[in-house]
């Protein structure tokens, strides 16, 4: 039986897009973070300044937690549910929305050099925090372990908050992204689609290795419905990852628990299996 070489020409041509698509789903994620995500200016406004040690070589460490209406707020919290969150097995499921700033050397009272970081939070959280002691207390530790995840830093407890001093040096300006239209839009060809039919897909999230300080983040995602790659539009941050099975099957926007590094991380989509493997070399433990 004779064989049509052009149908054959064709499969092949098919599958060889696809490969190239999939290799290039992730590379075009570090183009869509910047160029996509608006962001602004802030000048941060003074709030407290705590005073800590690196713990890899004993040096003060100073750290300014700064105020700012353009952070937004985190979700609301009482104290009864912030007592039974520090009781829970995870802490870390509540995320205060916060801007870490990099490292600024400075000098200190006795005109030594030491070095400080700049935490930006919503005004109205950091007012919160300030008429209550517990809230205060949780504030300054994520803000340690955010800037010790960000950072690769490793920071002591033992802490002092400045009576007489609300920061450390001078406050930095930082750049913060701005809230716009979605950075993925949802395209059907169909105006009768409702939104509502948008579905959460199945995940599951681990950590490689299981034991010890992770090195990857791997997540597997079931697409059932989806028949190519061609239908997914995937961004990673450095802490989130948001997937689209186009057109209005399914939505996913989940905060990852390590940073991640964007660039180096890679997205096949398993075609026969109909699921999505994404795996995120960590930045942070």
């Amino acid at each position: 039986m004779d064989t049509d070489s052009s149908l054959l020409s064709s499969e092949l041509e098919q599958q060889r897009q696809e490969e190239l698509y999939q290799q290039l789903l992730l590379q075009t994620m570090g183009r869509i973070q910047s160029d996509s995500l608006p962001s602004k200016i802030i000048r941060p406004q003074p709030g407290m300044c705590v005073k800590t040690s690196s713990l890899t070589d004993q040096e003060k460490v100073f750290v300014n937690i700064c105020q700012s209406q353009d952070v937004p707020p985190p979700p609301h919290l009482s104290q009864d549910a912030l007592v039974e969150l520090l009781e829970s097995d995870d802490p870390t499921g509540y995320k205060v929305p916060m801007s870490l700033g990099e490292a600024h050397a400075e000098m200190d009272n006795s005109s030594k050099s030491c070095v400080v970081y700049d935490v930006v939070i919503n005004e109205e959280f950091f007012q919160k925090c300030q008429k209550d002691t517990l809230f205060q207390q949780f504030l300054i530790a994520v803000s340690l372990e955010g800037l010790e995840n960000k950072y690769s830093l490793e920071l002591s407890r033992d802490i002092k908050i400045l009576k007489n001093r609300k920061f450390m040096g001078s406050l930095t300006e930082q750049n913060i992204r701005t809230k716009s239209k979605p950075v993925i839009q949802e395209i059907s060809s169909d105006p009768q689609s409702q939104p509502s039919a948008v579905k959460r897909p199945q995940f599951c999230l681990w950590a490689e290795p299981p034991v010890g300080d992770a090195e990857f983040l791997v997540a597997e995602i079931q697409l059932p419905g989806v028949s190519s790659a061609r239908s997914l539009v995937l961004d990673l941050g450095e802490d989130r990852l948001v997937l689209t099975a186009r057109p209005s099957l399914f939505h996913l926007d989940i905060f990852l628990p390590f940073f991640i590094d964007q660039e180096s991380s890679v997205a096949q989509y398993h075609t026969i299996t109909q699921g999505l493997t994404v795996t995120m070399p960590v930045l942070s433990s």
